[in-house]
């Protein structure tokens, strides 16, 4: 079996191409689902974020998935050309894949460095991929091996302490961007997790005057009287921005909410508006959502400033430096358990392989043979003690490539010993395919 990963990320591709790949929760059902349809031996997990799309594979080395395969099936699932993304992406396989899987889930490859929504992220694209029945052997153990690692990172280390996820780092750029964020009227677009959130980040800098807006009113209401701010109807999402001087958005939608043009109205009639801000007052915008809710465009708006999740760098990479140390300690965590999961990868497939090796020896001992005792040799008296001398010949061959390979497992370990010896397996079915066609041509 060989692991892979192929994907893009925040660091790899604009938030242009992620949008147009990404995945809500029905659509990594179908995709799965079509995946084991296509693939029918092989696993598979799909994880899609505001920061990442990435598909993981368990399949076998040989006739198995390719990482051509991964990618031509994003290019067709969204029906987005190759062209337009193939060169943003990333692939990884065996050691690398399962490395990044725990990097990952354990926050060390997220744009905030120890934000906690990732595992819980990567719990629900695993538990999605078990509704479609795409996982086995291989990815379920390397997902639980992920959450122990990420839990025993955020447990040791004081990796998540302070802002450490993307609503708290929005929370921190409307506070470096805007003079006194307390006494400013934040609208929140989105109840769901990051929502949530947003709401606690902007509460701990004492932001007095916030309204939830989402479209599940009653949703909307249940965080506003948790946390004692003003909920709005979806309807009034219009009204409420003509009085807002921070909107933070994280709604979930596949198309904007609003164009360059349709913003232009709200605010022609924020300046109008009694209850609007007065002419002239900038209104930051920060969306954090993908896809967007807010057209890139909007930004051409005077005195309207829009921040897009990609341009919240600079705040990030203060998270950045200010955790190296928490990383150092997480990242000796995540080469110990990936040692551990490739011990346990690598015995799995050694004893098949080893039994694949012994069938692929005999085939060829019996192919030479049947070569040899043919015409006037074909009831040669001499045929059975030569298969008995024949195949103590290859047993002790045998002998010799096994001994060979338990040193190279004691000396770097059982995954590259698997890997001599699915490379050995690979070379004699070669060999037996090429002496299948001779005798065929001959025939």
């Amino acid at each position: 079996m060989k692991i892979l990963v192929v994907g893009l990320n925040h660091k790899s591709a604009p938030i242009e191409i992620r949008e147009r790949l990404a995945y809500d929760a029905s659509e990594t059902v179908t995709a799965l689902r079509q995946l084991k349809n296509r693939f029918h031996k092989a696993e598979f997990v799909l994880l899609s974020t505001c920061n990442r799309v990435e598909i993981y594979c368990a399949s076998r080395r040989v006739g198995g998935v390719d990482a051509e395969d991964l990618v031509r099936f994003l290019s067709e699932f969204h029906n987005v050309e190759l062209e337009e993304f193939q060169e943003l992406l990333y692939t990884y396989q065996d050691e690398d894949s399962v490395r990044h899987l725990l990097m990952v889930t354990s926050s060390l490859d997220s744009m905030v460095v120890g934000e906690a929504q990732i595992i819980g992220q990567v719990k629900e694209s695993y538990r999605l991929a078990c509704t479609a029945r795409s996982t086995g052997k291989v990815l379920n153990r390397l997902f639980h091996c992920a959450f122990s690692t990420s839990k025993k990172i955020h447990t040791t280390t004081s990796i998540s302490y302070g802002r450490v996820s993307v609503a708290g780092v929005a929370v921190e750029l409307a506070m470096q961007l805007f003079a006194d964020v307390s006494s400013a009227k934040v609208v929140v677009i989105g109840a769901g997790e990051m929502g949530e959130l947003l709401v606690q980040h902007l509460l701990q800098v004492e932001c007095k005057n916030i309204t939830v807006v989402n479209r599940s009113y009653k949703r909307g209401l249940n965080i506003a009287q948790r946390y004692g701010i003003s909920a709005e109807k979806w309807e009034g999402l219009k009204e409420q921005l003509m009085g807002a001087n921070i909107v933070i958005a994280s709604a979930a939608v596949q198309d904007y909410l609003f164009t360059k043009d349709s913003f232009k109205e709200i605010i022609v009639s924020r300046r109008k508006a009694p209850r609007g801000a007065p002419p002239g007052s900038a209104l930051l915008i920060i969306d954090i959502a993908v896809p967007r809710n807010f057209e890139s465009s909007v930004n051409e708006i005077e005195h309207v400033y829009l921040y897009s999740v990609d341009d919240l760098s600079s705040v990030v990479k203060q998270n950045r430096s200010a955790r190296e140390e928490d990383m150092a300690k997480g990242m000796q965590i995540v080469y110990e358990n990936i040692a551990g999961f490739m011990d346990w990868f690598g015995a799995r497939d050694i004893g098949p392989l080893i039994g694949r090796m012994k069938e692929q020896f005999g085939q060829i001992s019996i192919n030479e043979m049947e070569r040899f005792f043919v015409g006037t040799r074909q009831d040669a008296s001499c045929r059975k003690v030569m298969e008995v001398m024949v195949k103590r010949i290859v047993n002790k061959l045998l002998h010799c490539v096994i001994k060979n390979v338990n040193i190279v497992a004691k000396e770097n370990g059982v995954t590259e010993a698997a890997k001599l010896v699915d490379s050995i397996v690979q070379q004699a079915e070669e060999i037996s395919s090429e002496v299948g066609k001779k005798e065929d041509m001959k025939s």
